[in-house]
């Protein structure tokens, strides 16, 4: 477990080991596992948490049905109607610019069949299909800033080909209090979620996009 004050003094080493650079860097967790066989899928870790404060802004599409056209056009960077999927079903170019350009996908949840099956291929591989676990499927008459208020602070936590994961937890325009909060309850979740807890974890460290590594563990 690290506590916030100990976290504000990590974030404060990422910073003096990265020098300034001309964009907003972010600062990304590096967590090395063991004694996980990743495998088998009962010891990979896939699961969504969200942080006390928004990691960046995010790009949100929204694939809805007219009853959320409104609501949509107001909260988010895009959005396809129901009616328009055809466009996608067979412009596999369409999707992949679709993916690269957002963050987050919202499904309207009596839609959802069409949207798998229009966009679910490359959605699913790039793993951004709208996910329920992330607040991502939205009932008719959802209420999307709240939703997209949810998704700044969501990070996915995963294990991919080997043991090892990459989380982003804010960028260096952030006060490094909310920073050494966010990374604390990263942690805290992590630790929830491996079967041995903190023996599961071989090394943590921290860093700005540039800079150098910290060691946290």
């Amino acid at each position: 477990m690290v506590d916030v004050k100990e976290a504000e003094q990590f974030i404060k080493k990422a910073r003096e080991n990265s020098r300034k650079r001309n964009f907003n860097q972010t600062f990304d967790v590096i967590i090395n596992l063991r004694d996980l066989d990743i495998k088998k899928p009962e010891e990979k870790l896939d699961f969504f948490t969200e942080l006390k404060y928004p990691v960046k802004k995010v790009k949100v599409c929204a694939l809805v049905g007219p009853e959320l056209n409104d609501e949509a056009k107001k909260h988010c960077d895009t959005v396809i109607l129901a009616n328009e999927f055809d466009k996608y079903a067979k412009d596999v170019k369409k999707v992949k610019k679709l993916a690269n350009e957002h963050d987050f996908f919202i499904g309207q949840a009596n839609i959802m069949p069409q949207i798998a099956s229009t966009f679910g291929k490359i959605l699913g591989r790039r793993g951004k299909m709208p996910n329920p676990k992330a607040g991502g499927v939205v009932p008719p008459n959802a209420n999307l800033k709240s939703t997209i208020d949810r998704l700044s602070k969501t990070v996915r936590v995963r294990t991919k080909a080997d043991a090892a994961i990459r989380v982003i937890i804010g960028k260096e325009d952030m006060d490094d209090n909310k920073l050494a909060e966010n990374l604390a309850w990263l942690i805290d979740q992590l630790l929830h979620h491996l079967p041995m807890g903190n023996d599961n974890i071989k090394s943590m460290l921290i860093k700005t996009t540039m800079g150098r590594v910290v060691k946290i563990q």
